[in-house]
């Protein structure tokens, strides 16, 4: 009957069929389920957006509670999750919070909630819907996005143990997400260009425009059309045979990649940095190198 629940075996199977082309009439029939299922579930999966391989590598709890049929989807279970949506939304906004994180403190509220994979199927459906937006395509070596984090490390001097801040450097080409991160002294002129540099070293190359958040650094007078960029960045950008691009004001999609790496470099460099301490600019910048190794690795 439509709704009946299968084997999890016989839906890696049916994933499998339906991926190789199989017609659901021949998926039933080797899987020796009616049609009506094997249409319930094909239904389901392409709601799902996910691509078979994604669903095939998935643990047997995860895919088991993602492929549940809609019959089976407790609706109070779901308004009990719905209600916190907007509350999860906020904390996202705040730095270094993951929908890991709101999942596992939600679980401590309600243990028989919803599994990981579910929580973030549901969450992410929801947001989708509050927040449409069409889908930006970045081509290989066209541009680089830069930005400075918001929240600053520190640094101890040796000498009299006064804590200095230090501003924070964050690059991303949006291709490839591969990322460069450093800290300097402040966001002057002279240490965004030297930055650009070490980002341009590190890349081993240029791109062909620099796309930045409208720094003060970098803009001279701010535009809603025509931003004019300061003369220093002008001679930097003719040195290496690129444009400078800065992000439109008002226009978040441009920028929203930069500082949704922003989030990640929070969470991959910032918080495993500060259970230590360093007192020079070389060593901060040493232990970030470290970890933006295992951070580009992880994209």
């Amino acid at each position: 009957m439509a709704g009946k629940r299968i084997d999890i075996m016989d839906l890696r199977q049916l994933i499998i069929l339906k991926r190789d082309g199989a017609s659901n009439r021949k998926i039933g029939e080797l899987l020796h389920v009616s049609r009506n299922t094997v249409n319930t579930y094909c239904r389901l999966l392409d709601g799902l957006k996910l691509e078979p391989a994604n669903l095939l590598a998935m643990d047997d709890a995860a895919l088991k509670e993602l492929c549940a049929p809609e019959s089976e989807v407790s609706a109070e279970r779901y308004e009990s999750l719905a209600s916190q949506f907007e509350y999860f939304t906020t904390e996202l906004g705040k730095p270094g919070c993951t929908l890991l994180t709101l999942w596992q403190e939600y679980r401590q509220r309600q243990s028989s909630g919803y599994g990981y994979t579910q929580f973030t199927h549901h969450y992410n459906l929801w947001a989708r819907k509050l927040n449409p937006s069409g889908k930006l395509e970045h081509k290989a070596g066209q541009k680089l996005f830069i930005d400075y984090t918001g929240k600053k490390l520190s640094i101890v001097n040796r000498e009299t143990g006064e804590i200095q801040s230090a501003d924070v450097f964050v690059a991303i080409l949006p291709c490839s997400q591969y990322t460069y991160v450093e800290a300097s002294e402040n966001q002057q002129r002279h240490n965004l260009l030297a930055s650009l540099g070490r980002c341009i070293d590190f890349f081993g190359g240029c791109t062909e425009a620099i796309v930045s958040d409208c720094l003060k650094s970098a803009v001279s007078k701010t535009s809603r059309y025509e931003p004019v960029i300061n003369k220093s960045l002008k001679d930097f950008a003719l040195h290496y045979g690129l444009v400078v691009d800065p992000a439109r004001p008002y226009s978040p999609q441009d920028k929203a990649l930069v500082e949704n790496a922003v989030h990640l470099v929070y969470q991959r460099i910032f918080y495993p940095l500060s259970k230590m301490t360093f007192f020079s600019l070389i060593e901060l910048n040493a232990a970030i190198a470290e970890l933006l190794v295992k951070y580009n690795n992880y994209i």
